[in-house]
């Protein structure tokens, strides 16, 4: 399988599905950025329920590219998705050996979203001890009709509900969670729920 992927930050279950399972991989750092979308935003579970953390960036200009967004430190936004991890995951039983590496992804400042994005995802791979060849376009990528590339850039989104009924499926196929007794199981968080509670096993049952 060949897709295109847009800039996520640390990615979805769903996300990470089409990322092990394909050959090729293409992340469009040409797209026009979207806001409310995966590009700066990732759900984990708290305490108190979902939460979503979103990374604040710069005013923008209409149809800007997603290279050129600039994250905004205007506000203490890596204290704050920090304390909201440590809380959520503090239990889980992986936290206190991957703690200081998910740290320092919010001691470190980046200029660019899609730069940030790009480092966790090396380090997700890495954790999984998965090697994938990621393409990161210089241009605005399209398909012709001879490319057979699945195009996944809107299509994972908060607002798109997952309309293939095996991934479907799969995505609601159960694994330990913290807070499970609380909330049941809650399917498509952040990667960081999977890694946190099922460290370097945990992408397996997503690779058909």
């Amino acid at each position: 399988m060949k897709v295109v992927l847009g800039s996520a930050y640390w990615p979805n279950i769903h996300y990470l599905y089409y990322l092990l399972n394909s050959q090729e991989i293409y992340i469009d750092h040409y797209e026009h950025y979207q806001k409310q979308s995966y590009r700066n935003r990732t759900k984990i579970l708290s305490a108190n329920g979902e939460l979503d953390l979103s990374i604040p960036v710069k005013k923008w200009a209409n149809n800007a590219a997603i290279h050129t967004i600039e994250i905004s430190y205007a506000e203490d936004w890596q204290k704050q998705h920090w304390r909201a991890i440590q809380s959520a995951y503090k239990n889980s039983p992986y936290f206190d050996f991957l703690e200081d590496e998910i740290e320092a992804f919010y001691t470190q400042k980046f200029q660019y979203l899609h730069q940030f994005n790009a480092e966790q995802l090396k380090w997700v791979l890495k954790v999984f001890k998965q090697k994938k060849k990621i393409i990161y376009t210089e241009s605005y990528f399209e398909n012709t009709k001879t490319d057979s590339i699945v195009n996944l850039r809107n299509s994972i989104h908060p607002k798109e509900e997952v309309s293939n009924q095996s991934i479907r499926n799969l995505l609601e196929k159960p694994y330990y969670q913290t807070f499970a007794t609380k909330f049941g199981f809650v399917p498509n968080l952040s990667v960081l729920y999977l890694i946190f509670n099922q460290a370097t096993k945990s992408y397996r049952f997503l690779i058909l």
